[in-house]
């Protein structure tokens, strides 16, 4: 029997008295700690999938120690920029022994409360999906009305369209003047050179 249990963000492979070492967790040596997360349980050939987790399936653990691993060399270099930097690094672990794999102690008193929550929530959501069914309802008679202004509004925008488009006409044609004399003066120069030719 063995389960697929999600840690501190990463997968795990576990069996009942099987010890692994997981990132550092928040808890002292000799605790008892429970994953929930069970993503796999294979139960003497019968997998079973969660989707994502499994309901009322957990695995047990306890904390033998907290060890640190090996050092990792990092070392950073570019080369002809005369850059080089040496670092180490040693990760925290925690050594977990796995005690048992199965349903968690006192699931009905777990299971009892999220029923009752789910059937006090029901009146509320009912009476809501009322009141939004009588504002969609309410919905459709303005939206014709507003449809009608938008229309009249861009007339206007249109006719003004026109009259812009005037005057930033009028600023190009005096610059296109300003630029006339420049080249009229170019040609008589080229000319007084080939005139010394």
């Amino acid at each position: 029997m063995y389960a697929i249990v999600e840690i501190a963000g990463q997968q795990f492979k576990v069996e009942e008295g099987r010890k692994i070492f997981v990132h550092r967790l928040d808890a002292s040596e000799g605790d008892n700690i429970e994953f929930e997360k069970v993503l796999l349980l294979d139960t003497d050939g019968a997998v079973t999938i969660g989707a994502p987790v499994i309901d009322n399936t957990v695995v047990e653990g306890r904390v033998l120690a907290h060890p640190r691993g090996d050092k990792v060399i990092v070392f950073k270099k570019k080369r002809r920029k005369g850059y080089q930097k040496r670092n180490g690094h040693r990760q925290d672990f925690t050594e977990v022994e796995i005690l048992r794999i199965g349903a968690p102690s006192g699931t009905k008193k777990q299971a009892a409360p999220k029923a009752e929550k789910k059937e006090a929530e029901a009146p509320v959501a009912e009476e809501v999906k009322a009141e939004v069914k009588s504002e969609v309802k309410k919905a459709p008679a303005k939206k014709p009305a507003a449809k009608k202004e938008p229309a009249e509004k861009k007339a206007p925008a249109a006719k003004k369209a026109p009259a812009a488009k005037k005057e930033t006409a009028a600023p190009k044609k005096e610059t296109a003047a300003r630029k006339a004399p420049a080249v009229k003066k170019a040609p008589a120069k080229s000319a007084g050179k080939k005139e010394k030719e």
